[in-house]
C-alpha cells in the first residue's frame, strides 16, 4: 500500500474528493512506486479556475505594497526551506541534490525579481501626444492564468511564471508534470503560510484531460507552456484558437561549436558538465558538440576521460554527481537511440549502459550513464532527434563555416556556445548565428531573472515574455499598446560573453 497520496490544491486547501484516475509517482533511484498522484478531470479543472476567478477581483484590487509584501514573505520561505524542497525534487526526479538547490536558488531569482514589481507596473503619461491631447498608459492584470510545466524542473519552471504573475495582480492555475508533482503542493503550502489569499495559487494535478481543458477554459486568459515541440504546437494553435495570449516554449538541439585555438581542457569540462548535468534531461543541455578540425581526437579523448571518473548514484548521496532518468519508459526510449544511432553508422565511443551506477538498492532504478557518439551526421536519428537524457554526439567539420551552416540549419534555436580564444570569432558568431541565445567560452547562459529567456524558431512558439522582466507584460494588460501575440516566429535574444570561469 502506497501511502503517500498527492492531490490538487484548491482554493487554499488540499482537495478533498475522490479522483476517477490516479498515476503512480516513483523514485527513480529505486524504480519504487513512492506515492500516487490524483489526476483532474473537467470538473476538477474547472473548480479550480473558479477559485482563481472569485479570487482575482479582490486580489487585483488588493495595493501593489500588500501583494509585495505577501512576495517577500513567500521568499523567505522558501529560501529558508530550499533544502526541504530539493529533497523533494530529487526523490521524485532524481537529480542530485546539489543540482536540485541549483533549481530552487534560479526560482528564488525570480520571486526576489518580482518583490520589485512596483516600479515596473507603473504606467505612462506623454503631455501633448497631439495637440491639445494628453495620452497615458497604465497597466492591468489580465486575470486567471495558467501555467503547464514539465518535469524536467518541477520547481524552477513554475517559479519563472507564478511570482510575476501574482506580483501584477493576476491569479494562477498550475498543472505541474504527474511524474513530479509533489513540488508543487509544497509551494502551495508556502503561499498560505506567506499570507497569500485562498484561491490566487491553485495547483491541477493529471494528464491531456486537464491541459485540454486549461487551454478552453473561457475564464483562462493567458496560458504559459514548456515541453516538447510538438506538444507545445499543440498548445499554442488550442490556446490561441480560445482567444487566449500563449507562449509556448518547446524542445532543443543545442550545438557547441569548438574552434581549434580553443582551450580544450575548458571544452571538455563545459560539455560534460552541459551534456549529463541533471542526466542530460534540460531544455539547455548541450546534445551535439560540432568539433572543427584537426581538434576533434584531442577534444574526444579529453572527454572520455572525464566521462570515466563521472559518479553516477542516487541524488541522494553526496558524492553523486549524475542521477537517474525520471522513469523507466523514458530510460527505455533513451537507450533505444544507441542501438539506433550505431546501426546508422555513428560510433558509439562511449556506451553509457556499461557505466558503474554507485549506492544500494539500486538495481530496479531507471539508469543509463553518460554516452558519447563520434563522427555523428545529420540525418541520424542521434542528430535529429531531442532525446533528452545523457547523450553527447560529436560532429567533426573542416571548418568555422561548415560549423556555423550546421548550427543554422537545425530546426530548433534555443541555445548554442563557442569556444575560442579569438575575440573577432566570437563576435563573428554571435552576428551570424541563428539562435536565441549564445555562450562564449561558457556552455549555454541562461539568463538571470533580469533578462529575457527566449528561443527561435522550433523552439518558442508565441511570444518569449513570460520570463524574466519581460514577464510582467506578458501577464499584464497596456491600454495603449496593442502587443504581437499570433506571430509563431517572434522571440527574444540574448547575447552573453561572460568571463571564463
Amino acid at each position: 500500500m502506497v501511502s503517500n497520496h498527492i492531490s490538487h490544491w484548491i482554493a487554499g486547501r488540499t482537495w478533498s474528493g475522490t479522483a476517477q484516475r490516479r498515476g503512480d509517482v516513483y523514485d527513480p533511484a529505486t524504480g519504487r512506486v513512492t506515492g500516487q498522484v490524483d489526476f483532474a478531470g473537467t470538473a476538477e479543472v474547472d473548480e479550480a479556475v473558479r477559485a482563481a476567478r472569485e479570487a482575482y477581483p479582490r486580489w487585483r484590487d488588493t495595493s501593489v505594497a500588500r501583494r509585495v509584501s505577501v512576495l517577500f514573505a513567500f521568499r523567505e520561505l522558501l529560501n529558508s526551506r530550499r533544502e526541504e524542497l530539493a529533497s523533494i525534487i530529487v526523490s521524485e526526479h532524481g537529480k542530485v541534490h546539489a543540482d536540485a538547490l541549483g533549481e530552487v536558488a534560479r526560482g528564488l531569482e525570480v520571486v526576489e525579481f518580482a518583490c520589485g514589481v512596483p516600479h515596473l507596473l507603473k504606467g505612462g503619461f506623454t503631455e501633448n501626444a497631439s495637440t491639445g491631447i494628453d495620452v497615458y498608459s497604465v497597466r492591468q492584470p489580465l486575470g486567471p492564468v495558467a501555467v503547464i510545466s514539465p518535469f524536467n524542473f518541477p520547481a524552477m519552471v513554475p517559479m519563472w511564471f507564478f511570482p510575476i504573475a501574482i506580483a501584477a495582480g493576476n491569479t494562477v492555475v498550475l498543472k505541474p508534470s504527474e511524474k513530479d508533482p509533489s513540488a508543487a503542493n509544497f509551494l502551495a503550502g508556502l503561499w498560505r503560510e506567506a499570507g497569500l489569499p485562498d484561491g490566487v495559487y491553485n495547483v491541477v494535478h493529471g494528464d491531456k484531460v486537464a491541459v485540454d481543458r486549461l487551454l478552453e477554459h473561457p475564464d483562462i486568459k493567458a496560458v504559459s507552456f514548456v515541453g516538447s515541440t510538438p506538444i507545445a504546437r499543440y498548445v499554442y494553435e488550442t490556446g490561441t484558437r480560445h482567444g487566449k495570449r500563449v507562449q509556448a516554449l518547446g524542445g532543443a538541439k543545442n550545438h557547441m561549436l569548438v574552434l581549434p585555438d580553443a582551450d580544450l581542457d575548458l571544452a571538455a569540462d563545459a560539455a560534460v558538465n552541459a551534456g549529463f548535468g541533471s542526466a542530460g534531461e534540460r531544455c539547455m543541455a548541450v546534445s551535439v558538440l560540432v568539433a572543427v578540425d584537426p581538434v576533434g581526437d584531442d577534444l574526444v579523448s579529453k572527454i572520455k576521460d572525464r566521462m570515466a571518473g563521472l559518479r553516477v548514484g542516487p541524488g541522494c548521496r553526496a558524492d553523486s554527481e549524475m542521477g537517474p532518468l525520471v522513469t523507466g519508459q523514458h530510460r527505455d526510449k533513451v537507450t533505444a537511440y544507441l542501438d539506433a544511432g550505431v546501426a546508422e553508422g555513428a560510433e558509439l565511443a562511449v556506451d553509457g549502459r556499461r557505466h558503474p551506477v554507485g549506492g544500494e538498492d539500486t538495481a530496479d532504478g531507471f539508469w543509463l550513464g553518460p554516452t558519447l557518439f563520434d563522427r555523428v551526421k545529420p540525418g541520424m536519428s542521434v542528430y535529429d532527434d531531442e532525446i533528452f537524457g545523457p547523450v553527447l554526439s560529436v560532429v567533426r567539420v573542416p571548418s568555422y563555416d561548415a560549423g556555423l551552416e550546421l548550427v543554422n540549419s537545425s530546426p530548433y534555436g534555443n541555445g548554442t556556445a563557442v569556444f575560442t580564444n579569438d575575440g573577432g570569432a566570437a563576435r563573428r558568431f554571435r552576428n551570424e548565428v541563428e539562435v536565441g541565445m549564445v555562450g562564449i567560452n561558457v556552455p549555454i547562459p541562461v539568463p538571470v531573472a533580469y533578462y529575457s529567456f527566449g528561443g527561435w524558431k522550433a523552439s518558442l512558439f508565441g511570444d518569449s515574455h513570460a520570463y524574466g522582466m519581460d514577464g510582467v507584460h506578458f501577464f499584464t494588460r497596456s491600454k495603449a499598446v496593442t502587443q504581437r501575440w499570433l506571430d509563431p516566429s517572434h522571440g527574444g535574444i540574448n547575447l552573453g560573453f561572460p568571463t571564463n570561469r
